[in-house]
């Protein structure tokens, strides 16, 4: 490995070899001096929006044996476990729980090994009467004045599906504490890019990071970053997403 890269896994995991050091050395020196030097020395990403980022990417692609390596990573650098619980649960309105529930128990198992407290203080602000309402506003916040009454929209037999993106996606998970708006659609924009097959919500979700102020040059650094863990083709397929969003 490079030498920043050896120092830089040294900082993130103390005293941890790679898993593959013995049996695959050439690969690990091929990936770790691109992943840990070559990449994290692209722009200026403070260190805890690259591990937000990199562990919303681990969710999308279902990446779950790397997230366990870099859960402890991210927690190292400062991630925090509100912040980390938050990416997760958000992450089911994105992904489904059926793909969420094995990275729930391994980040309830890594916060129980370090003295973690579980359950974590709450973070809701909402009730079940006002989610609908507060979720609604939330996607007037973050999309704009035309989201205003979204849930009462579309036809009668498929409503009750954008009512739910009010009250459930918007209502239940993005008026919670623990991130900010755009924090939140930055993970967002993450799930997305790493699942793949989502280009139509991902140009949408590209475009309200840039209006909250998530702007182009933000994205393409996160983007850039969760490159190693989600490979090329969704990178360049979501770059585009990216470049159609900041021409309007």
């Amino acid at each position: 490995m490079s030498e920043f890269s050896h120092q830089y896994r040294e900082k993130l995991l103390p005293g941890q070899r790679h898993a593959f050091a013995d049996t695959d050395p050439e690969f690990v020196q091929i990936f770790e001096s691109f992943a840990f030097d070559e990449v994290v020395n692209q722009g200026d990403l403070d260190e805890r929006t690259r591990f937000m980022a990199i562990l919303a990417a681990l969710l999308g692609c279902q990446g779950v044996d790397e997230f366990k390596v870099m859960l402890p990573a991210a927690l190292n650098v400062g991630v925090t476990p509100v912040e980390v619980k938050e990416i997760v649960y958000q992450s089911a309105a994105y992904l489904g729980i059926g793909r969420v529930f094995p990275f729930l128990k391994a980040v309830n198992e890594e916060l129980t090994a370090r003295g973690v407290s579980l359950p974590l203080e709450g973070q809701a602000t909402t009730t079940p009467k006002t989610r609908l309402e507060a979720g609604n506003q939330v996607q007037v916040d973050i999309f704009g004045e035309a989201m205003r009454g979204f849930q009462n929209s579309g036809p009668q037999e498929s409503r009750h599906i954008n009512k739910w993106l009010a009250d459930n996606c918007f209502g239940d998970y993005y008026t919670r504490k623990g991130l900010d708006d755009k924090q939140r659609e930055m993970i967002t924009f993450c799930f997305l890019a790493a699942q793949g097959g989502c280009e139509p919500q991902l140009t949408s979700h590209a475009t309200a990071n840039l209006r909250i102020g998530n702007d182009k040059d933000f994205l393409i650094q996160v983007l850039s970053q969760c490159l190693p863990y989600i490979g090329y083709p969704r990178s360049l397929n979501a770059l585009r997403c990216v470049n159609e969003a900041a021409m309007g």
